[in-house]
């Protein structure tokens, strides 16, 4: 689905904003703190419930406000353009409110379904820097969007390793209950590694593809799966053999919680290898990856937020990005500093809708428009 339609109050200084002119390829341009990343922000609590720029909702939420609400209108391309409606709403408490097609919804798995969101901004170079968890999240992303039956086993591997920990943590065992539940641990840790292996297997060869057109300088670049336990034995197995050193130490210590995606340069771990810049092409990489995935795989099209891209890149490799970018059939919210960091990259300018933040106030710019220093609008 595509937004045509967003409705913002109260997120950070979007006091309240209306965009009804959005389009496939949108572009927002302003100073630095005028509210650009914020509109990506509301984009994402609109499919995610929650930020992109940390785990607290309270710092989202406008300054003396007791909540934020976004609304979206998202709609399908022809010929079914059916339209749907999408809103969530967080207060600073905590709770959370999600509405589709004004029904009320307990789960945020049908909101990600809707609105499938993949961001570039500067926390992604955790994928390269950070920790193990955040290429798990990576990956389950697309496990997600893409096997019917992740979400389930992903819940059900979720509940029996709690269930486990309890239970290892305890002064004294009951044997059969701690076999119960490892029994239940193997079969649903299996089937989530089965359902990541078999995505990354797709994955990696579009990743190295594209790399090729983003920085064919780059040479040896790969991504590999270590799916959290000996590789030569099954899962039970490899609970079977651990299990003296889970009851010492308390918790479980193999399974597909220690999952990894390592991405390497020649061998080497990129993140300790490449640029800053040459880091931003890799991440970008992975992501127009899973993008294309999606649409292969599901034929559904994701919606990219992508912040402040000209950041680490020079003119040519931007433009290879937004070529990339601009042949798929994604929706895509840009974010920079000057309309022309992205206006002189992109392959057709003239269909960009173009916005002009200024304090937290968002105008609509025509091509033969400029916007002023007071965020109005005035003809060229």
């Amino acid at each position: 689905m595509a937004l045509h339609q967003l409705s913002i109050d109260h997120v950070r200084n979007l006091q309240r904003v209306r965009l009804d002119g959005l389009q496939q390829h949108n572009v927002f341009f302003g100073l630095n703190g005028s509210g650009k990343t914020s509109v990506l922000e509301a984009v994402h609590l609109l499919g995610m419930a929650r930020s992109f720029r940390g785990t607290g909702v309270k710092p989202v939420i406008t300054h003396g406000q007791e909540r934020c609400v976004v609304f979206g209108v998202a709609s399908l391309p022809a010929p079914a353009q059916s339209r749907v409606h999408l809103g969530v709403a967080r207060s600073a408490s905590g709770d959370t409110e999600i509405r589709i097609g004004g029904e009320p919804v307990r789960s945020l798995a049908p909101l990600a379904e809707h609105l499938p969101l993949l961001i570039v901004s500067a926390d992604t170079f955790s994928l390269l820097t950070g920790a193990p968890a955040d290429r798990r999240r990576f990956l389950d992303w697309g496990v997600f969007h893409v096997e019917h039956g992740f979400f389930r086993q992903w819940q059900r591997f979720r509940r029996s390793i709690k269930q486990r920990n309890n239970l290892l943590r305890r002064g004294n065992i009951d044997d059969l209950e701690l076999s119960v539940w490892t029994k239940d641990l193997a079969a649903s840790g299996a089937a989530v590694s089965a359902l990541r292996k078999a995505y990354f297997d797709k994955l990696a060869p579009r990743f190295v593809s594209l790399m090729g057109q983003l920085a064919p300088s780059l040479k040896g670049i790969e991504l590999q799966f270590r799916q959290g336990w000996d590789a030569q034995l099954e899962y039970a197995e490899a609970l079977a053999q651990g299990v003296t050193a889970d009851r010492e130490q308390g918790y479980t210590h193999v399974g597909p919680q220690r999952a990894d995606v390592r991405v390497l340069s020649e061998g080497h771990l990129a993140a300790d290898t490449l640029s800053r810049g040459q880091q931003k092409l890799v991440v970008c990489g992975m992501k127009l990856a899973q993008g294309r995935l999606l649409a292969e795989l599901r034929g559904l099209s994701c919606t990219y937020l992508i912040d402040d891209l000209p950041s680490e890149l020079d003119n040519e490799h931007s433009r290879r990005v937004c070529e990339l970018l601009a042949g798929m059939e994604a929706q895509v919210f840009i974010t920079c500093v000057a309309r022309e960091e992205i206006q002189s990259v992109w392959p057709e300018p003239a269909g960009l809708a173009m916005f002009h933040v200024e304090q937290g106030q968002v105008t609509p710019v025509t091509p033969g428009e400029a916007a002023t220093g007071d965020g109005k609008q005035s003809t060229d």
